[in-house]
């Protein structure tokens, strides 16, 4: 069963009782409202109630975005013992912190030896794969939007090991270029015109459940194949979510599609960006959502390091 994600945009005490998830709200709100996305409800809904209980086991992510909301240290540490990211937004509503476990898996020191001792080779093969199948899903994605896509599957096909041309650059100048029909002079920034304030809150709760599965698979996600900024904390994590990219573009493309400027992130568009754990994905010949693809991708990458495997496990667009 795939994980719920949680947001909450309103104050609340949250706390942990009898391993559940307690949420109490203050008398003084009329109504109070969050977000609770799974794989059989994506809906979003309003709770009138003054007391909730979810069982913690059920949790995958949950987005805290008002100052308002408190946690118990109780709550605190049994969601991090059930491998629970804990995303914080600022004052803007951007994801802009995390918690995570970091003693989730049994192997632990060991799989964190076989990251550690990688050979510069084994990361280059691995970062060449990973440039590959992004380029081949961002290719996808445009060729659904009707454009000719021959020379980015040309691009996806020239990439070397370590990616020493820098095709992802290539291919990506010419990506963005198409992706936004409506915006013709859009460029990628993380400050920039919209909507790249849309991408930024996907491209985060993306990196959330990365960083999860990471630490689910029992690696490192500081230690990156490629990125190695030094105050990056989630390096690995920026190096293995780059195939999914394209997954929530497609869904900022269907929210923009309208022409709306979302200056504000409003809870509609941030209730679609939190679908993003419980979107479906292909991958291995099936269909999966994508927190679970993910998890697939992260155990592969463990098994690279370690000798067992040779290529990582990508997921592509789903069969139209």
């Amino acid at each position: 069963m795939i994980k719920k994600t949680l947001y909450f945009g309103n104050p609340a005490y949250l706390s942990c009782k009898s391993n559940q998830l307690i949420i109490d709200i203050k008398n003084d709100q009329n109504e109070f409202t969050f977000f609770e996305l799974s794989d059989n409800d994506k809906r979003y809904f309003k709770r009138n109630q003054l007391n909730s209980k979810i069982p913690i086991e059920d949790i995958g992510i949950i987005v805290i975005d008002h100052f308002g909301v408190v946690m118990s240290h109780h709550l605190i540490n049994s969601l991090l013992e059930n491998n629970c990211a804990v995303v914080f937004c600022n004052m803007q509503h951007l994801p802009s912190g995390m918690l995570l476990n970091l003693d989730s898996n049994s192997l632990q020191s060991e799989k964190f030896r076989t990251q550690i001792n990688a050979t510069l080779p084994l990361k280059k093969q691995l970062w060449q794969q990973t440039i590959r199948a992004k380029i081949i899903n961002q290719a996808e994605l445009l060729k659904r939007k009707g454009k000719n896509v021959k020379v980015m599957e040309r691009w996806a096909k020239q990439v070397k090991t370590g990616d020493s041309e820098n095709m992802e650059a290539v291919a990506a100048q010419h990506y963005w270029k198409n992706i936004f029909p409506n915006r013709i002079d859009f460029f990628r920034a993380r400050i920039g015109p919209n909507p790249n304030n849309l991408l930024n809150y996907g491209y985060a709760i993306l990196r959330a459940i990365t960083a999860r599965s990471l630490s689910g698979s029992g690696l490192l996600p500081t230690l990156g194949i490629f990125h190695r900024n030094k105050y990056n904390a989630y390096c690995l994590a920026d190096d293995i979510m780059e195939p999914y990219r394209p997954f929530v573009d497609s869904i900022v493309c269907n929210i923009s599609n309208d022409g709306d400027d979302f200056e504000e992130l409003t809870p509609i568009v941030k209730k679609n960006l939190l679908e993003i754990p419980v979107m479906d994905v292909y991958i291995n010949d099936e269909l999966s959502p994508l927190m679970i693809a993910m998890q697939r991708t992260t155990s592969s990458l463990a098994k690279c390091f370690s000798g067992k495997l040779k290529k990582i496990n990508y997921p592509i667009f789903p069969p139209v």
